[in-house]
C-alpha cells in the first residue's frame, strides 16, 4: 500500500510548525540512522526532544487523531515518535535504503516493529526542487511530493530514498508504525472494505447489507488483529 492522505495538518498548523523552524537547532541527521543508512544518508534533523520538535510532534499526533483515514489504512498499535529533518544546501539526499525493522523509541521505552513508514511533508512543493521522496513497490518506483500538511504511508518493507533538493528546503515530520495487522495483504483487505462500506453509505444509507458488511470487517479485524 502506498497512500496519499491530505491536510493531516491544517493550513494555520503548517504555518506554526514552519515559523517553529525558522531557528531550530538542527543537528547531523546520520546520528539516528542505522550502519547501512549513515553510507547514504546526508540530511539534518531536530533533536527529538527539542521544543520545536515537542510541538511539531503534538500538532502531528492530534492531526492523526482526528483522521479517520489513516486509522483505516494504518490501524495503529504503536507510533514511533515522530522526528522533524530538512533536506538543503550540501546536506540535501537520502539515498536507497530499507528502514530498521525495529526501532527503540526512547521517550516510551517501547520497541516498535515498522510495518509503516510515513513522511508528512511540512513545506509547499514549489517551494523547492528536487527532494522527490522515491519508494520503490510491484509497479515500479513512486515519486511522492505532497503538498504541506499532507501525509504518505509506504510498506516499511519498501527500498526508498530522497532525492537531491538543488533549491530551497525540504522540511518533513517522519516516523513509522507498528500496525494491530501485521499484514500487508490483510491491511490492505480490511481497508478497501471500510472504504466500500463508507462509499455505500453514502450513496444509500444505513441498509442490511451495510450492516453485514460492517460485521464481517469486524470479525475480520477480531480474527487478525493483535492489540
Amino acid at each position: 500500500m502506498l497512500l496519499h492522505i491530505p491536510n493531516i495538518l491544517s493550513p494555520e498548523e503548517v504555518a506554526t510548525a514552519q515559523s517553529l523552524l525558522v531557528n531550530a537547532p538542527w543537528a547531523d541527521g546520520r546520528a539516528s540512522a542505522g550502519s547501512q543508512a549513515q553510507a547514504v544518508k546526508n540530511n539534518e534533523q531536530l533533536p527529538h526532544d527539542c521544543e520545536a520538535a515537542t510541538q511539531i510532534r503534538a500538532l502531528l499526533m492530534r492531526g492523526l487523531d482526528r483522521n479517520p483515514t489513516f486509522f483505516s489504512a494504518a490501524l495503529p498499535k504503536h507510533v514511533f515518535t515522530p522526528r522533524v529533518n530538512r533536506y538543503s544546501g550540501a546536506s540535501n539526499f537520502y539515498g536507497n535504503h530499507v528502514d530498521n525493522a525495529v526501532r527503540f523509541a526512547p521517550d516510551t521505552g517501547q520497541r516498535v516493529r515498522t510495518d509503516i513508514s510515513c513522511t508528512l511533508f511540512l513545506t509547499e512543493p514549489d517551494a523547492y526542487d528536487g527532494g522527490e521522496l522515491v519508494v520503490q513497490d510491484s509497479a515500479g518506483p513512486q515519486r511522492v511530493k505532497l503538498p504541506a500538511g499532507s501525509l504518505v504511508l509506504y510498506a516499511g518493507t519498501s527500498v526508498h530514498q530522497v532525492e537531491p533538493v538543488t533549491r530551497g528546503a525540504r522540511l518533513a515530520c517522519f516516523f513509522w508504525i507498528e500496525s494491530m495487522v501485521r499484514s500487508q495483504e490483510q491491511r490492505q483487505l480490511l481497508f478497501d472494505l471500510d472504504t466500500h462500506l463508507l462509499s455505500l453509505r453514502q450513496q444509500h444509507g444505513e441498509t442490511p447489507e451495510t450492516t453485514g458488511l460492517t460485521g464481517t470487517y469486524h470479525n475480520l479485524l477480531r480474527m487478525w488483529a493483535d492489540t
